[in-house]
């Protein structure tokens, strides 16, 4: 399938966001080594959520999480520590996706884990077992999904878990979402230094939970409204949190700096708020930021910051290779499609110095598998009228209602089924 994208002149809209798919998977986890009977409120609608939810439910002999990274990290840890043996695997993209470290370090705190076919990839076999737990040394530039994993489980094992973090950490503010959920959850968990977390063998409380919407789905219409001429647009976003612990919150300080204004309202479901964002153009000479601690915003600024004419330099974006797909190599060559010459000779940057080259006529995205493709390149209709994506159902993955909300806003589709 191809959709055909046509931008409205202005947006005035109010768009309700799917909820934080980062705080679904890790509440979902948490309450179920809580005991939980009930789900938290509000979870993500989204394939990430939908395949963590049917394991749960079902905890079949075969686990398939299909495209998502996330779950994939997640239940493993949660299945090390529960009952019974399982097996867990996923897409073919999947099974090409690391997993080492943290089957290591799981095999370490006394779990029991094969691989079945290629070692150091999925799919694993998984005999469940109480873990002794204690301290535990791990790299702080893996991804942070596997510090998170360790972090939910410790709580359950049978002498805690002190996680010490070697060299530089990278996503820290997703280790302290994690922390944060748990915490809401009774753990006793705490940094005890920069580079240490003590967790205790507290057990978990089920208790109500209520999930916020979700700030990295936000970063898209951050950058429609970059990309728009028009400075009467507003798009109003029901939901988030002033002080969210989501670590892509930071999009409103990013798409300050190419002139979007976030205003919050009144308060409501007690800590979320409306947020309205509106335009208010600047011309900034160059654009450097380090993306370390957000590195699924980094499609979503580089396709803006380029078409905004802002020559940039972003780095901390090493994770970006073992996503969805290689996403700085499909950056790269998208973006070349439009005009652009991007640099990806550093590793873990991407820079941009204003070099530009021909563009296609009718340029034709490809998404690689990748939501965050489709998402970050859809705007840039806005720009190119009548750019064409690939694949558009690839946001199923994290926002399912995403095309919706662009023909709320004004947005014109049009569908070519291959």
């Amino acid at each position: 399938m191809q959709y055909i994208l046509t931008a409205p002149r202005t947006m005035n809209c109010e768009i309700t966001l799917p909820a934080s798919k980062s705080i679904s998977n890790r509440a979902l986890i948490i309450n179920a080594l809580a005991g939980g009977k009930e789900h938290p409120e509000n979870l993500s609608q989204c394939d990430d959520t939908d395949v963590m939810v049917a394991a749960l439910r079902d905890m079949p002999y075969e686990i398939n999480v299909k495209a998502a990274g996330t779950a994939m990290r997640f239940t493993t840890a949660l299945l090390s520590v529960g009952s019974g043996e399982h097996v867990i695997t996923g897409t073919e993209r999947m099974k090409h996706r690391p997993i080492t470290v943290l089957v290591e370090a799981l095999r370490a705190l006394g779990a029991d884990i094969e691989y079945m076919e290629e070692q150091g990839f999925p799919p694993l076999r998984i005999r469940g077992r109480q873990l002794e737990g204690g301290r535990l040394d791990i790299a702080g530039n893996v991804s942070s999904q596997y510090i998170s994993a360790l972090l939910m489980i410790g709580p359950v094992m049978k002498n805690g878990l002190t996680l010490h973090l070697t060299g530089d950490i990278i996503s820290r503010p997703y280790i302290d979402l994690t922390i944060c959920t748990m915490q809401e959850f009774g753990a006793d968990v705490e940094w005890e230094d920069s580079a240490t977390i003590a967790v205790r063998p507290q057990p978990y409380k089920a208790v109500p939970f209520y999930i916020e919407n979700d700030w990295s789905a936000s970063s898209y219409w951050y950058e429609m409204l970059a990309l728009m001429s028009d400075e009467d647009s507003e798009v109003r976003l029901p939901g988030l949190m002033d002080g969210s612990r989501q670590g892509d919150s930071a999009i409103r300080y990013i798409f300050m700096m190419l002139g979007i204004k976030t205003r919050f309202g009144d308060k409501a479901q007690g800590k979320t708020t409306m947020v309205t964002l509106n335009s208010q153009r600047r011309a900034l000479p160059r654009f450097d930021f380090n993306f370390i601690n957000q590195p699924d915003l980094a499609q979503t600024v580089v396709v803006a910051t380029a078409l905004c004419g802002v020559p940039f330099r972003f780095s901390g974006l090493q994770t970006l290779r073992i996503k969805e797909t290689d996403r700085i190599a499909a950056l790269k060559y998208e973006m070349s499609k439009l005009g652009y010459v991007l640099d990806d000779s550093e590793e873990g940057v991407l820079s941009w110095d204003g070099t530009r080259c021909e563009a296609m006529a009718e340029p034709v995205i490809d998404t690689y598998e990748d939501h965050r493709m489709a998402m970050a390149f859809a705007p840039a209709a806005i720009v190119y009228p009548g750019l064409a994506i690939n694949n558009p159902e690839v946001v199923s993955k994290s926002y399912p209602h995403y095309w919706d909300d662009l023909k709320k806003a004004g947005w014109t589709i049009d569908e070519i089924k291959n």
